[in-house]
This record gives structure tokens, C-alpha cells and sequence, in this order.
């Protein structure tokens, strides 16, 4: 018997060892997921996570640029006036229903980050986050936080009110070297 036979009847068992390791880990899987029936969890992005455009375009090469900071600063008075203009037009007239909110903060998420592509600001990463609900006398504190630079990372916010609804919408840069 040659080496490369040998070498390929060594490698099958263990290939067949891996393949039982993710059948127990879907095993895991159900535990964890029986034992979690109590907690909610929702995810108001994604409706569907099988539709992804990714897998199909091929892996793009970047040379090394040895850049460590923005060309220019993201130009956060811009991205302000944006909101204002986009959180007006899309709210302004609308009142409070929890399913047309749900997907009003989609829309709006959408627009807001194709207006704030459309500055053509190189090498930031953009996150925009948009919480809509019912203007009702109640109090509401948001946080967020995260990990970045100082220097270059920065974020813009906007809040709107109507007479039966609030809006907040805030868009995150974080420089990408």
C-alpha cells in the first residue's frame, strides 16, 4: 500500500468523527433552546435570515494602504440635517400604530443609510439605529455603548415628536483602517 493511501485511510475516520460532533452540537442546540421557552427575544431587521447576497459575490482583494486616519472627518452636521429631513418627511403626519412602526422604522433605517452612503465617506462603517414609539406623558432613557477610537469615531442623532408619536434616530460612524 503507497503513503498517499495511507495518509487518505487515516484521514477518513477522522472526518467522520467531525461529522458526528455537529449532530451533537445541534443536540445543544435544542437543550439550550428548550430550556430558554420563557425569555422573548425578537430581531426587527432581519425577517428573513436565509436571504443573504453575500455567498454569491466572490471575496474582494484590498492592498494595504498603511492609512491610520480619515482623509477627512465624517461630516456629522451633514448627517444631522439628514435625519431631521428624512424623520419630517416620513413622520410627520403619521400616528401610532405598533405594526406600521415596526415597519416604519425599517423604511426609514433604509433611507437613511442610502442618504448617508450617497456623502461618499470613505472608510467608515455606518450602524443606524431608529426607535419609533408612542408619545404617551411616559419617561424614556436610551443608552448605547460600544467600543472605538476617540479620535475618528463619532455619531449624529436626531429626535422627533408629534402629537401621538417619538422618534430617535442615530447614526454611527466608526472608521475603518
Amino acid at each position: 500500500m503507497s503513503e498517499i493511501t495511507k495518509d487518505q485511510d487515516s484521514w477518513l475516520p477522522k472526518k467522520r468523527g467531525s461529522m458526528s460532533s455537529v449532530s451533537s452540537l445541534d443536540i445543544k442546540m435544542k437543550e439550550i433552546h428548550s430550556r430558554a421557552k420563557d425569555s422573548v427575544s425578537t430581531v426587527s431587521y432581519v425577517d428573513e435570515p436565509g436571504r443573504h447576497d453575500d455567498a454569491s459575490r466572490p471575496a474582494v482583494q484590498m492592498e494595504n494602504t498603511y492609512q491610520l486616519g480619515p482623509g477627512k472627518c465624517f461630516p456629522v452636521d451633514a448627517v444631522n440635517h439628514i435625519l431631521k429631513d428624512v424623520l419630517t418627511n416620513y413622520l410627520q403626519e403619521e400616528k401610532y400604530e405598533p405594526e406600521l412602526c415596526r415597519q416604519m422604522t425599517k423604511t426609514v433605517a433604509e433611507v437613511v443609510k442610502a442618504r448617508v452612503k450617497d456623502l461618499m465617506i470613505p472608510r467608515y462603517k455606518l450602524v443606524v439605529i431608529i426607535y419609533i414609539g408612542q408619545l404617551n406623558n411616559q419617561s424614556l432613557h436610551i443608552g448605547s455603548r460600544c467600543l472605538w477610537d476617540v479620535a475618528n469615531d463619532t455619531f449624529a442623532s436626531f429626535i422627533f415628536r408629534n402629537t401621538s408619536l417619538f422618534a430617535l434616530a442615530t447614526v454611527y460612524a466608526v472608521y475603518l483602517e
